[in-house]
């Protein structure tokens, strides 16, 4: 492969690359902070613990994972880097078929790689993944979460809304 080719394919999924640059630090330098800040102690919610952002609906605090979604898994990090790393070889493969080409495609995997690889690298650094949005409805309190777990789902649901939608039929020639 070619300087030129290596080129051309970055330019090609610019918008991809563009997403990964912004959400992926934004990811993992918000966890940072998190675990740095002297006033968030592990596990504690409001009033005993964390920031009230918007009182009684929205806090930032300090939580961990070791699983996925809703703790899914948790005796089971090593399965879920290696499913995390076969996602991205996977989304790799299969970008034509996932319709990268196309801005759409490339808003929804930047933001689901973004996710991936923010959330394999808590996992692999720190053994566990950091969360610290909290979502409190009164009726319901939403599982803590983060960045990349943002990521994945609105990039999920930007690929369902893709594949959902009519098609543009192709002017015959």
């Amino acid at each position: 492969m070619t300087m030129t080719t290596i080129t051309e394919n970055l330019y090609r999924y610019r918008t991809l690359w563009l997403i990964v640059g912004v959400l992926l630090p934004l990811d993992q330098l918000s966890k940072y902070w998190i675990v740095a800040h002297s006033g968030f102690s592990h596990g504690l919610y409001p009033p005993h613990g964390g920031m009230e952002v918007i009182p009684g609906v929205f806090n930032l605090v300090y939580a961990t994972n070791y699983g996925a979604a809703w703790g899914l898994f948790s005796d089971y990090g090593h399965v879920l880097i290696a499913l995390g790393l076969l996602s991205l070889i996977a989304i790799y493969l299969l970008r034509r078929d996932l319709e990268l080409h196309t801005l759409q495609g490339q808003i929804s995997f930047g933001l689901i790689i973004s996710g991936i690889v923010g959330n394999t690298t808590d996992r692999l650094v720190h053994g566990r993944v950091i969360d610290f949005l909290d979502v409190d409805l009164q009726f319901y309190r939403w599982p803590t979460f983060n960045f990349a777990d943002c990521g994945i789902v609105v990039g999920a649901l930007i690929y369902v809304w893709m594949n959902f939608r009519p098609r543009r039929k192709q002017a015959s020639r």
